[in-house]
């Protein structure tokens, strides 16, 4: 690892970690990429010079030093390089949500003007062009894959190789400049903007300096022991805090390995190949996955459907207790190690989880018996609770403490307070500088003193030190009766059923609680095709009586789990209905980090909140949707509303037993 002093060893931006890591690792992979079945290689070294050709060929083209890049695409090498040549020449990336729609993409190139724009293929080099009728900031668009760009007007238009070939050529000419503008970047300098994912309202620019980057970066290795030779899969959105603390923040700082997936649709297939010590996926990756190997076990033969119900039962009972170097009896010992051999190991395998050293899961809580399935399996899976606005890392789980129920301790450097009302606050150096253009806001997140407010309410356990989230303190309320009401807590646990996708419960100030479920269409579908029920659509299929049935059953049995936990015994759900349609980010239900914006869809759907209210059976509704083209359209359906049982206590509690 290298020196524990930043400002010293003038390790003070990303380009300066680049310049070290050529240096000292100059030969270890850097990068990795599959492109057309095969994957590519760049060492330290070749990165380095890939991004000087690339900074020098921005100087070519006029980008000035305080300028701000938009970068749009899906993760890929050049991508990243591309951030770190803006950085190079003192100008500012602000990577964009590759699946934002061209009105949503518009926002953030006016906000933050733009004059730049890199973007990975054609789809992204149209939206661009769609908006600039009403965006007039952006001056040039580079582009990285020339696929179906040939005839368009090359005026304003570049390839990204043309740019770094201009660089090459002309680097005698911008050298010089190159190196004095290097050389200019401060530790408080802006190292990156990145925008909100927008739960309640437009997305806002979070400025991160380059001391809020790297002091995060450098504790959360040392928290974990992160190093040059860990590997990391890329594949999460570029926009997100996350992905640009772990495969720029961090990876710099350790010098591991970055590896790009081919797609989205070959993640889970280059994830095996890749095998990465160092995992992080949000909790609908983990629910995915999960999923998928219930499917498959429902197909299986009935003698490998018995192995895994017998060991995957002992591996949930003993499985966290040996990764935590607890101690356990010898039988138990040695059921797990032949359930590793039978069981867990060639799952594992399957999953690309097998050299998992580290593996994180945040963004929203985790279903305790999705994150126990996984712990189960010996994987290290642990949960932090982050947010951009701290560079990501508030809490931390430490090794041998880890829980289901708490997002962990502080991370290092972190202060914890919980305010009167029980919202969490936090300060540490990756506390974000300001929200741009937007002192309003900066001024009541962010107070004289640093301090924070998460807008999450929770608490911190006094004999731990473990910080618990409930809920979102906006969403945290009362029932009718005055009982708690946390919607999150009872959404997660619906949500640990491969049958169901998503989950919204409402309740706030009512006698009941009632929700709208969302099902997986590839685990329901599996399901169908098993109990030979036909179906044409995801319509109709969500309506089937017997679907229907199924959900009866799972929220049901979560009901008599809620009514163990005394304190919020009055979210079980009484009502319930299917909804006819996935919610989706493209008709703003779902921000583009997949959190659900329930003031959205209780707006949206206000008459099916009604119906769940007054009685009715089933209700009929017209709902406007977005295509993948970006048309629009209607769709209408008649929804069923279901009663479910709710449990005393004294059920609740047996069945927690």
């Amino acid at each position: 690892m290298a020196s524990t002093t930043r400002a010293d060893d003038g390790l003070t931006s990303i380009p300066a970690l680049l310049a070290r890591n050529a240096r000292v690792w100059g030969a270890s992979p850097a990068y990795r990429e599959k492109e057309f079945g095969i994957w590519q290689s760049w060492t330290w070294i070749e990165a380095a010079e890939e991004i000087r050709a690339l900074a020098l060929g921005f100087l070519a083209l006029g980008v000035a030093k305080g300028d701000y890049v938009a970068i749009i695409g899906r993760n890929r090498p050049a991508l990243y390089w591309s951030m770190v040549a803006a950085q190079k020449v003192g100008a500012i990336p602000v990577p964009l949500y590759q699946d934002a729609v061209a009105e949503e993409m518009a926002y953030v190139l006016d906000h933050c003007g733009a004059r730049f724009v890199v973007a990975g293929d054609q789809e992204q080099v149209d939206k661009v062009i769609e908006v600039q009728d009403r965006v007039h900031c952006v001056e040039h668009i580079i582009y990285l894959d020339p696929r179906g760009l040939r005839k368009y007007d090359h005026t304003r238009l570049h390839a990204l190789k043309d740019i770094e070939a201009e660089g090459r050529a002309a680097h005698e000419r911008y050298e010089a400049e190159l190196a004095a503008r290097e050389a200019a970047i401060g530790y408080d300098d802006t190292c990156v903007m990145l925008y909100t994912s927008g739960t309640t309202g437009r997305p806002k620019g979070v400025v991160l300096s380059n001391r809020n980057i790297i002091e995060t970066s450098r504790a959360s290795c040392e928290f974990d022991h992160l190093s040059h030779d860990d590997e990391v899969l890329a594949y999460l959105p570029m926009a997100w805090v996350g992905d640009f603390i772990f495969s720029i923040g961090q990876a710099y700082w350790s010098g591991f390995c970055v590896n790009c997936p081919e797609s989205p649709d070959t993640m889970l297939t280059d994830l095996r190949e890749i095998g990465p010590s160092y995992f992080f996926a949000p909790p609908r990756v983990f629910e995915t996955q999960l999923t998928n190997v219930m499917i498959r076990m429902e197909d299986a033969g009935r003698l490998k459907k018995r192995l895994f119900d017998v060991f995957m039962a002992h591996a949930r009972k003993v499985g966290p207790q040996l990764l935590d170097g607890k101690s356990v009896g010898a039988w138990d010992k040695l059921k797990y190690r032949l359930g590793e051999i039978l069981v867990f190991g060639p799952l594992k395998n399957t999953m690309g989880l097998s050299r998992v050293r580290v593996g994180y899961t945040a963004g929203e809580a985790i279903g305790p018996e999705i994150f126990d399935f996984y712990r189960g399996l010996g994987i290290n899976l642990k949960q932090l609770y982050g947010q951009t606005e701290a560079s990501v890392f508030i809490t931390q789980q430490p090794d041998h403490e880890v829980r289901s129920d708490t997002v962990g301790v502080p991370s290092p450097g972190v202060e914890l307070r919980i305010a009167e009302n029980g919202e969490v606050y936090y300060r540490s150096p990756g506390v974000f500088v300001e929200y741009y253009k937007n002192p309003d806001s900066t001024a009541s997140t962010k107070d004289a003193e640093g301090w924070v407010a998460t807008g999450d309410a929770g608490f911190i356990e006094p004999d731990t030190g473990h910080l618990r989230i409930i809920d979102r303190a906006k969403d945290v309320g009362k029932m009718a009766d005055g009982s708690l009401f946390a919607p999150k807590y009872v959404e997660n646990k619906l949500k640990f059923y491969p049958n169901i996708l998503e989950a919204v419960v409402f309740g706030a100030g009512r006698e009941m609680c009632t929700a709208f479920i969302n099902i997986d269409l590839t685990a329901v579908g599996n399901w169908a095709e098993r109990n030979n029920i036909a179906y044409s659509s995801y319509q109709e299929l969500a309506q089937h009586p017997r679907v229907y049935e199924m959900i009866q059953g799972h929220i049901e049995e979560v009901n008599r789990s809620v009514a163990a936990d005394e304190m919020l015994s009055g979210c079980q759900v009484h009502r319930f209905l299917i909804l006819h349609k996935e919610l989706d980010a493209d008709d703003g239900e779902l921000t583009r980090t997949r959190k659900v914006r329930r003031g959205v869809i209780g707006e949206k759907f206000q008459d099916l909140v009604d119906a769940l209210y007054d009685g009715s059976s089933e209700i009929f509704t017209e709902t406007e949707v977005t295509y993948e083209d970006g048309r629009k359209g209607k769709i209408r359906a008649t929804l069923q509303i279901q009663d479910a049982a709710v449990a005393g206590a004294d059920t609740g509690r047996m069945a927690a037993e």
